[in-house]
């Protein structure tokens, strides 16, 4: 499995946590400087994997489309948001293939550090109309010590110290805030955060751990298998798992280059 490939993780996506439905809503407020009514905006999600937030945005009313360069994700998604009228396309941060100048936001969900942000925001930018925004948003555990999540995350390191997370360890701990104004593209970045939990079955808890495209490709086969069989070991005597995330987004309105 190589990094930053989801071909064969895909199909886990679903079992994925959500994001908070409280801070979707006060984004929403915060974009919406013009106060139209929430079908009247027109908002490009880019990374979208298998539509976990696009479900969760087009409930709020947005005209929503769905950007995704990976075809098994893709196609994951249509299947999970085909009652819905969000619109699925083919594309990737750096090459949306939207038009320009007709977005009002653009959202990133765990997935914007999978860009060049050199080649992203300026894209992002693009499709924007004057005065639109850009959000990065991730759902990285709020993992706390004395806690079975914080053994398991010692156990992987054991297993595997080298690993570098990529997005949502806790080793994620770059200043978003500066990346998002760094190419002169965005302007007035602000920062939301507020605590979510998810409550699992032990079948969708390991079926999330089988998302995880990070720890697979640098750990390889033999010691993946070893931190699975670790992690069903942990909760084997749990019935349901109550799960602490951190929902963090950083929000920044594009530039007036007038």
């Amino acid at each position: 499995m190589k990094q930053g490939d989801f071909t064969k993780v895909a199909k886990y996506y679903h079992n994925r946590p959500a994001y908070s439905a409280m801070l979707l809503e006060k984004l929403i407020s915060c974009i919406n400087d013009k106060k139209l009514p929430t079908k009247d905006l027109s908002v490009v999600e880019v990374g979208a994997g298998t539509g976990k937030l696009s479900k969760m945005l087009s409930n709020f009313g947005l005209k929503l489309t769905a950007i995704e360069p990976n075809d098994n994700m893709r196609n994951e998604g249509i299947n999970y948001t085909k009652n819905t009228s969000i619109v699925w396309k083919s594309g990737s941060g750096e090459n949306t293939g939207v038009e320009s100048n007709v977005a009002d936001w653009v959202i990133m969900a765990s997935s914007f550090h999978w860009t060049d942000p050199a080649q992203s925001l300026p894209e992002f930018a693009r499709i924007l109309k004057d005065g639109g925004y850009f959000t990065a948003i991730w759902n990285p555990r709020n993992i706390k010590p004395d806690s079975v999540f914080y053994e398991i995350e010692e156990e992987i390191k054991r297993i595997v110290p080298e690993l570098n997370r990529v997005s949502s360890g806790s080793q994620n701990t770059k200043k978003w805030e500066e990346v998002l104004v760094s190419t002169g593209d965005f302007e007035d970045c602000f920062f939301m955060e507020c605590d979510y939990i998810e409550m699992m079955d032990k079948s969708r808890y390991i079926g999330a751990w089988h998302s995880v495209n990070d720890i697979q490709a640098q750990a390889g086969e033999e010691r993946w298998n070893q931190i699975m069989q670790m992690i069903e070991s942990k909760i084997k005597d749990m019935q349901i798992i109550e799960i602490p995330y951190k929902i963090r987004a950083w929000t920044a309105r594009k530039a007036n280059r007038a």
